[in-house]
């Protein structure tokens, strides 16, 4: 099977795409609040799916790291009015240490091609 890199960077493509399935890097977003981040970084996981030919709908699992877990329930708000409601993936959340001290907020996708 080939393989297809979208975004391709020195360090890590933004997806690739292998057979039927597209990895997202982890996605993180800018603005102060974690709704904010929530949805910068949703709205970047559309545009690579988009890249992908692919959709939310086709989502077949999301993890999700929070710098501070407490932030649950304002992530789960922004998460639940991003999602397909018809077609919500299977997903982990948990605490993590991020990449930067700003980020409040990472997800990682893997979905199916249409």
């Amino acid at each position: 099977m080939s393989i297809k890199r979208i975004d391709v960077g020195a360090r890590m493509s933004g997806a690739v795409i292998h057979g039927n399935t597209v990895y997202l890097a982890g996605q993180v977003g800018e603005g102060a609040s974690v709704t904010d981040q929530c949805k910068s970084a949703l709205a970047e996981v559309d545009r690579l799916l988009a890249a992908a030919g692919t959709n939310k709908s086709k989502i077949l699992q999301t993890l999700i790291y929070l710098a501070d877990i407490s932030d649950f329930a304002e992530m789960n708000a922004a998460w639940e009015a991003w999602v397909d409601p018809a077609n919500t993936p299977a997903r982990a959340t948990s605490e993590a240490k991020l990449a930067a001290p700003k980020y409040k907020v990472e997800f990682i996708v893997i979905a199916a091609l249409d």
